[in-house]
C-alpha cells in the first residue's frame, strides 16, 4: 500500500452516524490498493506523481464568506436552486434553497431528515464502483455531501446548482464531493456541478464522485464545468444508472491543471434509454486533463451520442478514452462516438483511444479521432481578407469549439461559458472582438 494511501486511511471524517458504515467500507475497500501507476492500462499516459509528492490529507478549514467568493461562481441571468460548499464545507450564506417544489428534497448529508437519509442510505454507492481506489477512499473520507430527489412526475422549474469552491489553506488539503440524485419515473430535472477557485495559487484535491439514478422515463440534463485555477488537483467520477425510455444529456468542460482526471460510466438498463454525452476541454502550459468515459449498453434498444473535442495549446497533455460496451443482449442498439483534437503547437500532445466492444449482431455503432492542427487553406482565407493572422488564429481555434458550447440549451449558461473562455483564446480584447 503506498504512503499516500496509508495516510489518507489515517484521516477521520466528521461524519454524521448514520454515515459512519460507509466511511468503514470505504477504508475497507482501500486497505491494500496503491495509486495506480503508468503501468496500468487505464493510466497509461497519466501519471499521478503530483498527488504523491504531496500531502494532500489534511482535513480542509472552514473560511469566511466574502463578496468575493461568491463573484467567483456567480452566473448572470441564471436563475437556480444553490448550494455551495467552500472547501468542502457547506455555505448556508452562498446557498439558496428555499421555496422547492412540491416533489423536490435538495439537502446537505450533514442536514439531512430522516426520511432523505433512509433514502441516501438506498442508493449511495449504487451505481458507483466501490471497489475503484478513489471511489473508496472518496467514501472513507465523506462527512457531507448533497442529495436531490426528484418524485414521480414531478418537473422541476428551475436547474439545479451545485458549486464547489476552493480557497489556498496554509497546508495541502483534500475534499471528498459527493453527489447523489435519484429521480423517480417520468421526472424532469437539470443538474449543474460547478467547480471554481480563487485566482490564488490553488494546494487542493478533491476527489469527486457524483451518481446519477435515472428511473424509467426520466429525463436528467447534467452539466459539470471545472474551471479551477491551474494549480488544483481533480480526480472525479459521475456513475450514472439510465432506466426505461429515460434520457441523460450530459456536458462537460475542463480547463487544465496540474492533474485533472474525469471518468464517467453510464449504465444502459432499460430498453428505450438514450445517452448524450458532450465535452470541451482545453488544456495550456503545461497542463494535464484525462477523460476516460464508458458507456454500457446491457439491454436492447437503446441509443448514445457521444462527441469531445479539445484544444490542447503550449506543453499541455490531453488523453481522451472513449469505450462503448455493447452486451450480449443489447440487440437494436444505436451508439456513435466522437473525439476531435486540435493542436496548437508544436509541443503539445494528446493520446486518443477510441473504442468499441460489440457482443451483439444487430446493431449500428461507429467511433472515430481525429488530431490535427489549424486548416491552412482556412487560415488563408482569413488571411486574404485581411485579418491579422493572430486574430484569424483565434476566430479558427474558438470556432473548433463553438459548435459544441451551441448544444447548451441554457442561454445564460452559454454566455457564461463563452466569457470564461474566450479569455484563454488571447488577452487583448481586439482579437476576441468577432467572437460570440
Amino acid at each position: 500500500m503506498s504512503d499516500f494511501v496509508q495516510k489518507a486511511l489515517a484521516r477521520q471524517p466528521a461524519a454524521p452516524e448514520w454515515l459512519l458504515p460507509f466511511n468503514a467500507l470505504g477504508r475497507e475497500n482501500s486497505r491494500g490498493k496503491s495509486l495506480p501507476s503508468i503501468r496500468v492500462e487505464d493510466w497509461k499516459y497519466t501519471s499521478l506523481r503530483a498527488l504523491e509528492e504531496g500531502s494532500f490529507v489534511k482535513e480542509p478549514e472552514h473560511v469566511e464568506p466574502s463578496p468575493d467568493l461568491a463573484a467567483r461562481f456567480q452566473i448572470p441571468d441564471l436563475d437556480a436552486y444553490r448550494l455551495v460548499f467552500v472547501n468542502g464545507h457547506y455555505s448556508a450564506t452562498f446557498s439558496d434553497a428555499a421555496n422547492l417544489p412540491k416533489g423536490m428534497t435538495l439537502t446537505t448529508f450533514a442536514n439531512a431528515e430522516e426520511n432523505a437519509v433512509e433514502e441516501v442510505r438506498a442508493h449511495l454507492g449504487e451505481v458507483s464502483d466501490g471497489d475503484r481506489l478513489f471511489s473508496a477512499l472518496n467514501a472513507s473520507w465523506l462527512a457531507d455531501g448533497v442529495f436531490l430527489h426528484i418524485a414521480r412526475n414531478t418537473k422541476v422549474d428551475k436547474p439545479v446548482q451545485l458549486v464547489w469552491l476552493s480557497t489556498p489553506q496554509s497546508e495541502a488539503f483534500g475534499i471528498a464531493q459527493r453527489l447523489l440524485v435519484v429521480m423517480e419515473e417520468g421526472s424532469e430535472a437539470a443538474v449543474l456541478e460547478q467547480f471554481v477557485s480563487t485566482d490564488e495559487p490553488q494546494n487542493v484535491f478533491t476527489n469527486g464522485v457524483s451518481e446519477f439514478v435515472i428511473g424509467d422515463n426520466a429525463q436528467l440534463r447534467h452539466c459539470r464545468l471545472h474551471l479551477e485555477e491551474p494549480g488544483a488537483i481533480h480526480v472525479g467520477a459521475v456513475h450514472a444508472s439510465v432506466g426505461r425510455n429515460a434520457v441523460l444529456s450530459g456536458f462537460h468542460v475542463a480547463l487544465g491543471g496540474r492533474l485533472k482526471r474525469n471518468d464517467i460510466q453510464v449504465r444502459m438498463r432499460g430498453e428505450g434509454g438514450h445517452c448524450e454525452l458532450n465535452g470541451v476541454y482545453l488544456p495550456r502550459n503545461r497542463e494535464v486533463i484525462d477523460y476516460h468515459t464508458c458507456i454500457e449498453h446491457e439491454v436492447p434498444n437503446c441509443t448514445s451520442e457521444e462527441t469531445f473535442r479539445g484544444i490542447i495549446a503550449d506543453e499541455a497533455r490531453a488523453v481522451f478514452n472513449g469505450r462503448i460496451h455493447i452486451h450480449r443482449d443489447a440487440q437494436k442498439t444505436s451508439a456513435h462516438l466522437s473525439n476531435r483534437n486540435l493542436l496548437t503547437s508544436n509541443k503539445a500532445e494528446v493520446d486518443t483511444k477510441p473504442e468499441l466492444e460489440i457482443y451483439a449482431d444487430d446493431v449500428q455503432c461507429s467511433h472515430g479521432a481525429t488530431v490535427a492542427q489549424l486548416d491552412e487553406g482556412h487560415l488563408y482565407y482569413l488571411l486574404s481578407r485581411g485579418v491579422s493572422e493572430q486574430e484569424a488564429q483565434v476566430l479558427l481555434s474558438f470556432g473548433f469549439i463553438n459548435e459544441i458550447l451551441n448544444r447548451i440549451r441554457r442561454e445564460a449558461l452559454q454566455n457564461y461559458l463563452r466569457a470564461e473562455l474566450r479569455g484563454l483564446f488571447a488577452q487583448d480584447d481586439h482579437l476576441t472582438r468577432h467572437l460570440l
